[in-house]
């Protein structure tokens, strides 16, 4: 079973207090804590008037130019830059100042950095380069940044051999997930214990990140094993996340039952249940009507009961008619219209400037490669993105969804109709 981890990417500075024991205000000693404050006078007038050097490390081995970076002070970055600082300098875990960025998702600090020769693939001690770090911290923005401006390898290992979306998964980033799926992550890469990125989701217990990856990914990432013989499944269950046990042993078992997919909706060609349905209401309005409004055992119909028998038959045919409209209808599957990656257009470059962003990670589809709607929703029967996904339905066939949910309302209350006064002139002709 895979061991326990610990993650160590960088500690905060301790503020330095100053002699009136105020916690509010800070003591500015020397270039280090003028630059992890983004004190400018202070930083130019210990640089310019006093002659200390931005290139070296304090006593702990860290850089002027990494405090910058943690606390993203961009203009104190450039100038640490243009006074002699290395971009590339790595403290004693061999960490540089882009993995202090990447701690906090500091996008402009990062941005003066490898515009300035950072390198993005720079590795520490332990292998993590950017990517991981912003995945460990759960700083999807920063990642989506450095990976569409500076193609920074989002698959790459550390010395673990685990990827950026084993960290995400570790951590319970379900947004980082998103993202790292959505820009084809491998989810079938295991680490040196064997570890999938589902097996770190199922063994910390994050339900969100196990329910991203179960349901985009496929069966056999469900029952890869370990280097111990153990499953997600088993992993989960080991320790006690009974939730993610039953939730994956359901999607295992959906996985399983293709022929479920091919019964329940018609986007694979098929025809599915809607068909049932429509017979079986068709063979009640005939009986109803031989049965019940001109049956010859019975007394003869009397114009009161009639028009609420044949009222009811209305019903029944509007409620045909609406069900086949609900069925055959576009419930408002949306159109893969973004899912063509190219190195000339990252789709998530300008992410911001998309007509249907709304600022939510959650709108990217791992599945369908696209920037849906809000209120939108991947089907999992269907394999397709509805906009205002209600449900899917089995029984016509279709998702519920934009285009057809009034139909649907509709055909309930017709149908609701029909019965009540179906029953009741039925019970009064008895």
């Amino acid at each position: 079973m895979a061991s326990e981890i610990e993650i160590e990417i960088v500690s905060d500075s301790s503020q330095q207090k100053p002699a009136n024991g105020n916690p509010n205000e800070v003591h500015i000693v020397d270039v280090y804590s003028a630059a992890a404050y983004g004190d400018f006078e202070k930083l130019r007038n210990f640089v310019e008037n006093e002659g200390v050097s931005v290139s070296h490390p304090d006593g702990n081995g860290y850089y002027p130019l990494q405090w910058a970076a943690l606390n993203n002070f961009a203009d104190i970055c450039q100038y640490i830059i243009e006074r002699g600082g290395d971009v590339n300098a790595k403290d004693n875990v061999g960490q540089t100042a882009l993995h202090w960025a990447a701690v906090r998702g500091s996008i402009a600090a990062a941005d003066v950095l490898l515009q300035n020769g950072a390198r993005v693939e720079a590795d520490d001690l332990n292998g993590y380069r950017a990517v991981h770090v912003a995945a460990q911290y759960g700083q999807t923005a920063f990642l989506n940044y450095i990976v569409a401006k500076y193609l920074a390898n989002y698959d790459a290992p550390d010395s673990h051999g685990r990827s950026a979306l084993h960290w995400a998964a570790v951590k319970g980033f379900a947004d980082t997930i998103r993202l790292l799926l959505f820009r084809d992550a491998s989810q079938g890469r295991q680490d040196k214990e064997g570890c999938t990125p589902l097996h770190w989701a199922a063994l910390r217990g994050n339900v969100e990140a196990c329910s991203v990856l179960a349901h985009a990914g496929s069966k056999e990432e469900l029952l890869v094993k370990d280097k111990a013989g153990k499953t997600p499944l088993e992993l989960a269950s080991d320790k006690g996340h009974r939730h993610i046990a039953l939730f994956l042993s359901n999607a295992l078992r959906a996985r399983s039952k293709d022929w479920k997919h091919r019964i329940c909706s018609r986007h694979d060609g098929t025809v599915g249940y809607a068909p049932v349905l429509f017979s079986l209401v068709v063979v009640n309005v005939i009986l109803f009507i031989s049965c019940v409004l001109f049956a010859p055992n019975l007394t003869k119909v009397t114009a009161i009961v009639g028009l609420w028998g044949w009222t009811g038959v209305s019903f029944a045919v509007g409620s045909l008619i609406m069900f086949a409209r609900c069925s055959s209808e576009d419930p408002g599957y949306i159109k893969i219209g973004t899912a063509n990656h190219s190195d000339a257009e990252d789709p998530l470059l300008n992410i911001d400037l998309n007509s249907n962003w709304n600022g939510n990670w959650s709108q990217l589809c791992p599945t369908c490669k696209i920037i849906r709607p809000v209120r939108s929703k991947h089907c999992a029967i269907c394999r397709r993105c509805v906009e205002q996904f209600d449900h899917h339905c089995p029984w016509i066939s279709n998702c519920v969804g934009k285009m057809n949910k009034r139909d649907f309302v509709v055909f309930l209350c017709f149908g609701t109709i029909t019965a009540l006064i179906g029953g009741a002139v039925a019970l009064q002709r008895n």
